[in-house]
């Protein structure tokens, strides 16, 4: 008689990568791009310990962590997304995407449906956005001062039925907003330190250089 195999447990994927990371390449070069990725890498993996979170692997300015526990997932995303993207001066915003399900392990990396939709949905996130499943939110249950905010149903590529997201936002008692974001390039910018700053169709832009002032008054329709 065969012994049947185990079903692999369910956990949670989290993909967290860099915004707009070929407009930042293009606009401050390749090697201050590669650092600006490393110093991110450094940062998440200072907050997996926290979180019960274990890297898989990176995949250019992309980092694939597994969380077992949803809610930690959703709370370790929220802190990639604000701590680490939005606090300091002339540092890329953060985008998040995370699923919850089982996947294969093969020597250290993982495979599957779960890991497949997680990478999908981080590439619907915007600059400071922490998007999950619907699958996300039911395992993660309530969570203190956070909120899950609709987004609908999305077809992502390569998956037979549109996916329900969901954005996890911060409440209230959570540290307050980050820096400004760029538009152009999408780092955090200090007001007070900004190289520039526009006021367009009422809304007040700052810029972390020269070059994205330029870049956004010359086309500006392109980056609002």
């Amino acid at each position: 008689m065969t012994a049947s195999t185990p079903s692999a447990p369910a956990q949670a994927f989290v993909f967290a990568d860099l915004a707009s990371y070929t407009a930042l390449t293009e606009i401050h070069g390749d090697e201050e791009a590669v650092r600006l990725v490393e110093d991110y890498c450094k940062a998440v993996r200072q907050l997996l310990p926290d979180h019960g979170g274990r890297e898989v692997k990176t995949i250019g300015d992309a980092l694939l962590v597994r969380v077992p526990d949803a809610g930690e997932a959703v709370r370790l995303g929220i802190r990639a997304a604000r701590e680490i993207g939005a606090a300091e001066h002339r540092f890329p915003s953060v985008r998040v995407g995370m699923h919850y399900g089982p996947a294969i392990e093969r020597a250290g990396d993982y495979f599957g449906r779960t890991v497949n939709i997680a990478a999908r949905v981080s590439a619907l996130a915007g600059a400071g956005e922490v998007l999950v499943t619907e699958d996300v939110m039911q395992a993660a249950g309530e969570l203190d001062a956070v909120r899950f905010i609709a987004r609908g149903r999305h077809p992502l590529r390569g998956i037979e039925d549109p996916v329900a997201i969901y954005l996890a936002s911060p409440g209230a008692q959570q540290s307050p907003e980050g820096l400004p974001i760029d538009p152009v390039c999408h780092m955090a910018v200090d007001p007070d330190r900004a190289a520039g700053m526009v006021v367009h169709e009422g809304v007040r832009y700052h810029f972390c250089s020269v070059h994205c002032v330029r870049r956004f008054a010359s086309e500006p329709e392109q980056f609002v």
